[in-house]
């Protein structure tokens, strides 16, 4: 099978599997929003939570990954299996040790953690003793996903996607069943919401492990941390926390200069970025996650040719979805907010605010995405320093334009200025990447944005269209409502497809071509 075919299997069995996970999180949030409203207590869990869910970003799903996964598949492809099981249990030990120290830090020090980091709080009594407690209960969770990140990396290089993938719908429904069950248990009700976190990290860690032992990697202590790979990776990492997560900064920035907006303002922010993060985790991260292996082999093997082959395509399959994402969240935010959220503690109010903070995030859905490929690159090179450059240079971009856009558009500026940071990092990445190693077809790349965007002006008319048919203000109606959004989105998806079809898209042709031949087998 190609790399191109492999990119798009793989990127198939992440996107099916995230997908579940994304609508169970959307019910989470329904539970949540239905539960606890916009006010006080839900400012002080996202607050809170933000904490170990940046962390998350930054050295899980971000650093680490971007550091694990091309020094593990470098060892496999050099040095086969036992070489890779030694650095695989290695990392584990020394990453059990370091997190563990951290969390113990995270719980001592989260006085002082969510002061710095939300300073508002202070201002509003009580928020500020609840957003510690809360902290203090989820800082934990940061230790096993983590873990759960190494397992992923040693599993996504052995082309096993479908468990880490799936298993963030345990923490989901953990989070669900805590609200549900266990408020009635605590002074402060949202404190379940807390409890639901730790369970859910724990149970996504255990699921992990009889997977690797299946493969032939049970983990097991390794405490030589003198090793060249251990060296490789911590080398990697660090420069990779900033350079993988500035997006992630980012939206912690707009969360703490949102504590000092009106009340609430954290929460529509919250709420904006996990309905973006819902094409985001389904599309981007699977894709970005599919191709980094591919690369990683080819780099690892001197083929930089096949390498920006891989690339290429990455960046024309990320393209070919998020463009036609991005325009339909933009016309949806409102309807998807009254759809989903609205209702109970949750009002129309509510729904504007944050629909608007959504159609901002959503004007950088395909920055984002196209930074999650381009950056991992340049570790894959052994490249540690020009992400960081970029990253920075973004950072301040968005310091400023943060500062400068919270006073006329409030929590919508936070958002924008987040998109227009993103899109600044992209540029970047993008030129100094040709820079680095020459053109990887950036003709098929304008041509698949070209098809992209022409094929989703006539998806966009049609959902405009019929969105427009239903007073989204009013209450109630979620049969009308479900049946006119699903409808457009269904109808739509269809007719963006068929445009791209007839417009010969590479990746529209290979997606078809893989899915006939599952068919067949």
């Amino acid at each position: 099978m190609s790399e191109k075919r492999n990119i798009v299997r793989a990127a198939g069995i992440l996107g099916s599997a995230t997908m579940l996970s994304r609508i169970m999180g959307m019910v989470r949030d329904m539970v949540v929003s239905r539960l606890f409203g916009a006010g006080l207590a839900t400012d002080a869990f996202f607050a809170a939570f933000q904490i170990p869910n940046m962390l998350r970003r930054f050295f899980a799903e971000g650093a680490l990954t971007a550091a694990f996964v091309p020094t593990f598949s470098s060892t496999l492809t050099r040095h086969g299996d036992e070489k890779a099981r030694e650095l695989a249990n290695t990392c584990f030990t020394l990453l059990t040790i370091v997190m563990a120290a951290i969390t113990l830090a995270g719980i001592l020090f989260s006085p002082l953690i969510v002061g710095l980091m939300f300073p508002g709080f202070k201002a509003e009594p009580g928020k500020f003793e609840l957003a510690i407690l809360l902290n203090r209960l989820m800082f934990p969770y940061i230790f096993f996903i983590s873990l759960v990140a190494l397992c992923m990396g040693v599993l996504n290089t052995l082309r096993h996607f479908f468990t880490p993938a799936i298993s963030t719908v345990f923490l989901n429904i953990a989070m669900i069943l805590s609200a549900l069950c266990l408020r009635g248990f605590f002074e402060v009700p949202i404190t379940a919401l807390a409890v639901g976190v730790l369970i859910g990290g724990c149970v996504q860690l255990i699921m992990q492990l009889p997977v690797l032992w299946s493969k032939g990697f049970p983990l097991k202590p390794d405490f030589h941390f003198n090793s060249p790979d251990i060296r490789s990776i911590a080398l990697l990492m660090l420069p990779s926390v900033f350079g993988v997560g500035v997006y992630y900064l980012n939206i912690t920035v707009s969360a703490i200069l949102a504590s000092l907006l009106p009340q609430g303002s954290v929460s529509y922010l919250y709420y904006a970025q996990r309905l973006f993060e819902f094409p985001q985790g389904i599309f981007t991260v699977s894709v970005a996650q599919a191709v980094l292996p591919s690369m990683s082999r080819q780099a690892a093997d001197g083929d930089i040719a096949g390498m920006k082959v891989s690339l290429s395509f990455g960046v024309r399959l990320m393209l070919f979805i998020t463009i036609p994402a991005m325009a339909g969240l933009m016309i949806c935010s409102t309807p998807i907010f009254s759809l989903i959220f609205m209702g109970g503690a949750f009002d129309y109010n509510t729904v504007v605010n944050s629909a608007s903070a959504l159609f901002y995030y959503s004007v950088g859905l395909s920055f984002v995405a196209l930074t999650r490929v381009l950056a991992p690159v340049f570790y894959a090179l052994k490249d540690t320093k020009t992400p960081v450059y970029t990253a920075l240079i973004a950072f301040i971009v968005n310091l400023c334009l943060s500062l400068a856009l919270m006073g006329p558009l409030k929590h919508g500026g936070l958002a924008l200025a987040t998109t227009l940071s993103a899109f600044c990092n992209m540029l970047m990445l993008f030129w100094l990447l040709r820079r680095k190693i020459g053109s990887f077809n950036g003709i098929s790349i304008l041509l698949t944005a070209i098809r992209s965007i022409i094929a989703s002006v006539p998806m966009s008319i049609f959902v405009w269209y019929c969105c427009s048919l239903v007073d989204w203000s009013q209450g109630g109606h979620k049969a009308l409502k479900a049946a006119v959004l699903g409808g457009a989105i269904m109808i739509g998806s269809t007719i963006y497809l068929l445009t791209v079809k007839l417009l010969r898209s590479e990746e529209a042709l290979e997606a078809v071509s893989l899915i006939r031949g599952r068919f067949r087998k």
